[in-house]
């Protein structure tokens, strides 16, 4: 069995094994592949695993000889899943991996834009602090999280993990999801409706997957009806966001500030209007990366295949 990894960097630059997929079959691991060589790196393997490679209806019947392709992420758009099962090729996920990880930067994210510890942590080392007449300055409003409420949209594995942190740090929750389990609820926490999520929260924080009904859902709309002066995260998907109706926000002190880890389009290459917007920090798609959660995430993709191999497919998403 051939195993070819299509762009391995971005799981494992150096820090991990790949003795996982070694032990399954004859393996051939790049670090990136380039558009124009995908069908030639896919060659005749069998199994192809991949991150944000594409495999399109075209490279499929160029390959003819896949039998299996594994997504190194949650989200699997890279592949086009209905030509895979039209051919009856699986394709698989790695769904849990990355909830702590990924709840905890949400937060970071948040304590930022509540503290802007580096921003202050820099200007000591300019030399402010010790020529301050004061015994201490800030140049940011300073927030206390205790009392304050967050609305959570997508109440999945990690908006669940978020709200728990948020329940730590004193604050009420509101969670949006299109499935309730009415028996998390609690005196610091209840489902509620999107409209209301956008009207009372002091934050919004989003962990919903892309999809039609969720692309643009942030947008000058909704906007309009989120609190003034609220605070905005999303560690999930970029075009969840109308990054320039944000960005208007923003400049006008309606979002009195936003935390991004994912933009529109990735890399931003072109540039984005949220970099260098006020009061914005972005942050370059990194919430899913410690290296705890990398390691869960590279066991559950050898897992995946393995079962494949014995016939027993797991994780499959078409």
């Amino acid at each position: 069995m051939k195993i070819v990894i299509l762009d391995g960097y971005t799981l494992n630059p150096g820090d991990l094994s790949w003795a996982g997929f070694e032990n399954l079959g004859e393996l051939c691991c790049y670090d990136h592949t380039p558009e124009n060589e995908i069908v030639s790196r896919i060659g005749g393997a069998q199994c192809v695993i991949t991150n944000k490679t594409p495999i399109t209806r075209a490279t499929l019947e160029s390959c003819p000889d896949i039998q299996y392709i594994g997504v190194l992420a949650t989200g699997y758009n890279v592949v086009d899943t209905l030509a895979a099962k039209e051919r009856g090729i699986p394709v698989t996920n790695i769904p849990i991996y990355g909830t702590a990880a990924v709840s905890q930067f949400a937060f970071a994210l948040l304590l930022e834009l509540c503290h802007h510890v580096a921003h202050h942590a820099q200007t000591v080392e300019q030399g402010r602090w010790a020529g301050s007449r004061d015994f201490c300055y800030w140049d940011y409003p300073l927030i206390e999280l205790s009392g304050k409420t967050i609305g959570i949209i997508g109440f999945g594995r990690i908006g669940r993990a978020t709200a728990k942190i948020a329940q730590g740090f004193g604050m009420q929750v509101l969670a949006y999801d299109e499935y309730i389990d009415k028996t998390l609820e609690n005196e610091s926490l209840r489902y509620v409706s999107l409209e209301e999520i956008l009207r009372c929260s002091d934050v919004v924080s989003l962990h919903c997957p892309l999809m039609d009904s969720t692309k643009g859902m942030i947008n000058k709309d909704t906007i309009a009806k989120m609190k003034d002066g609220a605070l905005l995260i999303n560690t999930s998907r970029g075009p969840l966001i109308v990054e320039e109706d944000l960005k208007e926000a923003l400049e006008s002190g309606k979002i009195a500030g936003a935390a991004v880890d994912v933009l529109e389009k990735e890399p931003p290459r072109d540039g984005s209007v949220l970099i260098g917007a006020k009061n914005c920090i972005v942050t370059p798609h990194i919430a899913w990366a410690p290296r705890e959660a990398r390691t869960r995430l590279m066991a559950v993709a050898v897992e995946n295949l393995a079962a494949f191999l014995q016939n027993k497919p797991q994780n499959v998403v078409n």
